[in-house]
C-alpha cells in the first residue's frame, strides 16, 4: 500500500498543476457518474423484480380463492408461454399425498415445510420448459403449499438491457467527464499560466513593463486567480519603479561625478607638473584638489546612503527633538556665519521626545538648515520654530530667498533635481532627497512650500506616536 502512496506521489510531483487539476476534476465527476448509473441499475432491476413478485402475489391470491379444498393437483400448467397465465399446483406437506402426475415445478424440502406451516412463504427462481421462472411459494392451509411461478425471462431481459444503456450513459459521463476536467483546469488555470508566461518573459528580458490581460469587470467580483494576476501586476509596477529609479540614480550620479572627476584630474595633471607652476599656483591647484576631492566624496557618501533606500537599522532611542533643533542650529551658525538664525521653541515642545536616531535627525536638520542658507541672501535671517500642537510637533524652518517656483515644487525632492536658479550653486542636488528619506524613515513628514511675503517654507511634522517598532526604523 505503502508502494502505491508513493507512487501516486511521484507521479503528482511529476504532472504540472493543469494535469493534475485535469485529472482530479475527472476523476470527481466521473466518480459522480458511475455511482448515479450504478444506483439506477439497482433501481430498476429491484422495481422489474418487484413488479413480478407483484404478479406472482396477484395470481397466488386468484387461485387460493378458486381452490380453496381442492387437493393436490396442478392447477395450471401453461406458463411456458409469455402471454399465457401462471403455472400453478398444490403441492401436500406430505410425499404419500402427492398425486399420480408428475409435478410441473420442482418440489423440495423448503416447499414441503411451507406446506406443513413451518417455514415462511419465498420467492424463488427456478429453470423449467427451457425458460427460467420466477417461483412463489405460499401455504394454502390444511397442509397444503401453493407454488405459482411466471416466466422471469423479460425481466431478466430488462435488466440487461437497462445495464448494457446505463454502461454506455457511465462511459459517456466519464469521457464528458475528462473532457469538462480539461476545460475547467484549462479556463481555471489560464491567468496562471499568463501569470508564469509573463514572469518568464520578465527573467528573460530583464523588463519589467509587461503585464498581464486582466478580465474585464469589477475589482469586488473578481476571482482568486485573477486577484493574483491584478497583485502580480501591482508587483511588477513597483519593480518597474525601482528598475527605473535605479537606473535613473545611476545616470545622474554619472552626471554628477563626471565634472568633480574632470577638475580633479586636470588639477592633478597640473600638480604632476609642479616644477613649471609658481608656488601660488601650486597653492591654488592643491587647494582645488583638496576641495574636489571633499566634494565627490561627500557625494559619494550621500549616494550610498541614498541607494540603501531605507534608513539603518540601529537601535532606536528617545530623543528630545528640541536638543537636536538646538545643536543643529548652533552648527549651522557656524558654518554660515553671515546668516542669522532664530531659534523659537514652544513652550510644550520643550520636553516633546520621539523615538529616533539622533544623529540623523541632526543630519536631516543640518541639510534644511544649509539649504535655507544658501538660497538667503547674507544678513537675511533663516527663521527656525518648533511648536507643539495636539497632533504631535511641528518644525518650520523659512528662508527670505527667492523661494520656489511652483513648477518646481513637485520635485524639490527628487535626487539630483536641481531648480534653474540653483544650478549656479554649489550642491549635489541629494540634501533634500536625503531629508525627507530620514523623516519618513521616523514616521515624521516633510513638505516644502511658498512662505508668506516670499521665500521657502519647509515644515516638518512628527506624528502624535512614534513611528512602529520594525517598519521604516531609522
Amino acid at each position: 500500500m505503502s508502494g502505491v502512496r508513493r507512487l501516486g506521489a511521484r507521479w503528482r510531483r511529476r504532472r504540472p498543476l493543469r494535469t493534475r487539476l485535469a485529472v482530479a476534476a475527472s476523476a470527481a465527476v466521473a466518480l459522480v457518474a458511475v455511482g448515479v448509473c450504478a444506483a439506477a441499475f439497482f433501481v430498476i432491476r429491484y422495481e422489474l423484480l418487484h413488479q413480478l413478485d407483484l404478479s406472482l402475489t396477484q395470481s397466488a391470491t386468484r387461485v387460493i380463492q378458486e381452490n380453496r379444498g381442492e387437493g393436490p393437483q396442478i392447477v395450471a400448467g401453461e406458463c411456458r408461454y409469455l402471454s399465457a397465465p401462471a403455472c400453478a399446483q398444490i403441492v401436500p406437506a406430505d410425499p404419500a399425498a402427492d398425486p399420480d402426475a408428475a409435478y410441473l415445478l420442482p418440489v423440495s424440502t423448503p416447499v414441503r415445510e411451507v406446506a406443513a406451516g413451518t417455514r415462511a412463504p419465498y420467492y424463488s427462481n427456478v429453470t423449467r420448459f427451457g425458460q427460467s421462472l420466477r417461483m412463489l411459494t405460499t401455504p394454502l392451509g390444511d397442509g397444503r403449499a401453493l407454488q405459482v411461478a411466471l416466466r422471469a425471462d423479460p425481466v431478466e431481459k430488462g435488466v440487461r438491457q437497462a445495464a448494457v444503456l446505463l454502461a454506455a450513459v457511465g462511459g459517456a459521463g466519464v469521457l464528458l467527464a475528462g473532457l469538462l476536467g480539461y476545460a475547467v483546469s484549462r479556463t481555471g488555470l489560464a491567468p496562471v499560466a499568463r501569470l508564469t508566461s509573463t514572469a518568464e518573459r520578465i527573467a528573460a528580458t530583464r523588463d519589467p513593463r509587461h503585464r498581464i490581460e486582466l478580465p474585464p469587470g469589477p475589482p469586488g467580483r473578481q476571482d482568486e486567480v485573477t486577484r493574483l494576476a491584478a497583485s502580480f501586476n501591482t508587483m511588477l509596477g513597483e519593480l518597474e519603479q525601482s528598475v527605473s529609479s535605479q537606473r535613473r540614480l545611476v545616470a545622474d550620479a554619472s552626471h554628477e561625478l563626471r565634472t568633480p572627476l574632470t577638475a580633479l584630474r586636470t588639477n592633478a595633471e597640473l600638480l604632476a607638473r609642479g616644477d613649471r607652476l609658481t608656488p601660488a599656483q601650486r597653492e591654488r591647484a592643491s587647494g582645488a584638489l583638496g576641495r574636489g576631492i571633499r566634494e565627490v566624496t561627500g557625494l559619494v557618501n550621500d549616494l550610498i546612503e541614498l541607494a540603501r533606500d531605507e534608513e539603518p537599522l540601529p537601535l532606536l532611542e528617545d530623543v528630545r527633538i528640541a536638543e537636536v533643533v538646538e545643536h543643529a542650529v548652533a552648527v549651522a551658525r557656524t558654518h554660515w556665519p553671515q546668516t542669522p538664525f532664530p531659534l523659537e521653541v514652544g513652550a510644550g515642545a520643550t520636553e516633546a521626545v520621539r523615538p529616533g536616531v539622533p544623529a540623523r535627525l541632526a543630519r536631516l536638520l543640518t541639510n534644511l538648515l544649509d539649504n535655507a542658507a544658501k538660497f538667503s541672501p547674507p544678513g537675511t535671517p533663516v527663521e527656525v520654530g518648533l511648536t507643539a500642537h495636539e497632533d504631535g510637533l511641528e518644525l518650520t524652518v523659512r528662508d527670505h530667498g527667492p523661494g520656489i517656483p511652483a513648477e518646481d515644487l513637485p520635485y524639490v525632492f527628487d535626487r539630483f533635481y536641481r531648480a534653474e536658479a540653483a544650478r549656479a550653486l554649489p550642491g549635489s542636488g541629494l540634501g533634500l532627497a536625503m531629508a525627507r528619506q530620514i523623516a519618513r524613515a521616523h514616521g515624521a513628514e516633510l513638505i516644502a512650500g511658498a512662505a508668506p511675503g516670499g521665500g521657502a517654507l519647509f515644515t516638518l511634522t512628527f506624528g502624535a506616536q512614534g513611528p512602529p517598532g520594525g517598519s521604516h526604523s531609522p
